[in-house]
């Protein structure tokens, strides 16, 4: 698909996210056309650690969804013999030779171009002007010497005698005015949308904001932006003239090997989920109503799987795959599709082996369930069991449902780091945080220690798993009916 000059390549994990995220949207929009959905959201939204987690989880879902448009650019320059060729030619067909480049870039890429093509030789420390490692330097005598040899892109400004505390800081205060623009922007934006609601002066609609008068806990969720808009207009500063969090072993910055890996975590996460479900809702809900042979049937099935050790199983079917892409190497050519096939595949056995939790808390809530005065009740005026668990059953088990979506979502980002380490995990052309922690223990042996990739990776997952806990934890006390929140004074 080609628009405004440039090709549209749609991965399967991308179809798969911009589908979860389509899904996601319109439950939304539905829930806010019934009140008994949406009421539990609301006590949500006045939730102030929901709100702060809320900003930092919409940060890294708006990094992996621009990283996951992906397209391929226009050639800009063609040979005199191209040319010619191209002369020769219907129209039709010469629009089709060598048109687009054989890389695949995503939107994320592009804005991040700097931090992607200004590598150095080898490691470099975070804000260093001179190589990690010794190297052999020949000097114009002819005679060779080691030394610490400078950077071709991070530091290079800096004169001999400067101070690179005073640089970093006067650098940064760009970034910070920036910061506290788009802060504001977005202060006076949603103060904006709250004096239409709220019908009054847009000074009376910033004072509630700020006083967290509005029924909404903006507040928090300000304070996070904030702080995010600011880090990243000063380190977007920074990376102009310096790498910010140093380089790897070919050179690479590990600033844009973090960036990159938030949407592999996210994927894990989030495409895991849609494998899942189906499998936890329909043989859960199965096994508690219909009971009898069906549930025994189903715990055999579950309790089977369980029995099997989920690492072995993962690593198995990752072999497989592997064998496959080895013997049919023609239908993909692509690296990039080769890690997005292998990726797929380990959402989809992540799935697999990860919805008999779900399905056990599904097959105890439809047994206490179908005893209720209701069910009985419609079974006695002849409605059928679709109908029964679509209109009855599936609605009042759908809070245990976002429950445990949102709860396992951390263990999930986890489990790909946990793999990554024993060599079964993402392709390892693929940037995510377990193959950096992976390719980091070695590097941590070495004196002295390259430290700084380990410590990125632990920082950007160390953000997403606990910002996911804290709002699932908030998303359980609004959700469950049995939480305090739903408890009567």
């Amino acid at each position: 698909m080609v628009l405004f000059g440039i090709k549209l390549v749609f991965l399967i994990t991308d179809i798969l996210l911009f589908a979860l995220f389509a899904i996601i949207i319109a439950y939304f929009l539905y829930a806010k056309r019934h009140e008994h959905i949406y009421a539990p959201w609301r006590r949500l939204l006045k939730n102030k650690i929901a709100m702060g987690t809320a900003a930092i989880l919409l940060c890294y879902l708006f990094v992996a969804f621009i990283d996951s448009i992906h397209f391929r650019l226009p050639v800009e320059h063609t040979t005199q013999s191209q040319t010619t060729q191209s002369t020769q030619i219907p129209n039709t067909q010469s629009e089709n030779i060598q048109q687009f480049q054989s890389e695949t870039l995503s939107l994320l890429d592009v804005l991040l171009t700097p931090l992607r093509e200004k590598s150095e030789t080898t490691y470099s420390a975070p804000f260093a002007s001179h190589s990690f490692t010794k190297q052999t330097v020949e000097q114009d005598n002819g005679q060779q010497i080691r030394i610490y040899p400078a950077l071709k892109y991070g530091g290079v400004h800096l004169r001999e005698g400067d101070s690179k505390l005073i640089d970093i800081s006067i650098r940064s205060l760009p970034g910070v005015i920036k910061g506290s623009l788009l802060t504001l922007f977005l202060l006076l934006l949603i103060a904006s949308r709250n004096k239409q609601k709220y019908r009054c002066s847009f000074r009376q609609s910033l004072t509630r904001l700020l006083n967290s008068s509005t029924g909404t806990q903006w507040k928090p969720f300000l304070i996070v932006m904030g702080v995010i808009f600011i880090l990243t207009a000063v380190i977007a500063e920074l990376s102009t003239v310096y790498h910010v969090f140093g380089t790897d072993k070919i050179g690479s910055s590990v600033l844009y090997q973090s960036l990159k890996s938030i949407r592999t975590g996210i994927m894990i996460g989030t495409l895991t989920t849609l494998v899942m479900l189906p499998f936890a809702l329909a043989l859960g809900i199965a096994a508690g109503y219909f009971r009898g042979w069906v549930d025994d049937v189903i715990q055999y099935l579950y309790t089977t799987l369980n029995s099997i050790p989920s690492v072995l199983l993962i690593a198995s079917a990752i072999l497989m795959l592997q064998v496959y892409l080895d013997n049919n190497q023609d239908n993909y050519t692509s690296l990039l599709e080769r890690a997005d096939l292998r990726l797929l595949f380990l959402c989809m056995i992540l799935g697999v082996t990860s919805w008999t939790g779900l399905c056990r808390y599904l097959r105890a809530e439809s047994l206490k369930l179908r005893e209720m005065d209701y069910i009985a009740a419609a079974r006695t005026m002849g409605v059928g069991h679709f109908s029964i668990i679509t209109r009855h059953i599936l609605p009042n088990v759908m809070h245990i449902v976002l429950i445990t979506v949102v709860l396992d979502f951390s263990a999930l980002v986890l489990a790909e780091a946990v793999l990554a380490y024993v060599q079964i995990g993402v392709d390892p052309t693929t940037e995510s945080w377990g193959n950096m922690i992976n390719s980091a223990r070695l590097e941590m042996a070495r004196d002295p220690a390259v430290w700084w990739s380990l410590t990125a990776a632990f920082v950007f997952m160390l953000v997403l798993v606990l910002a996911a806990n804290l709002f699932s934890d908030a998303v359980r006390d609004a959700l469950d009916p049995r939480g305090e929140s739903h408890a009567q004074p």
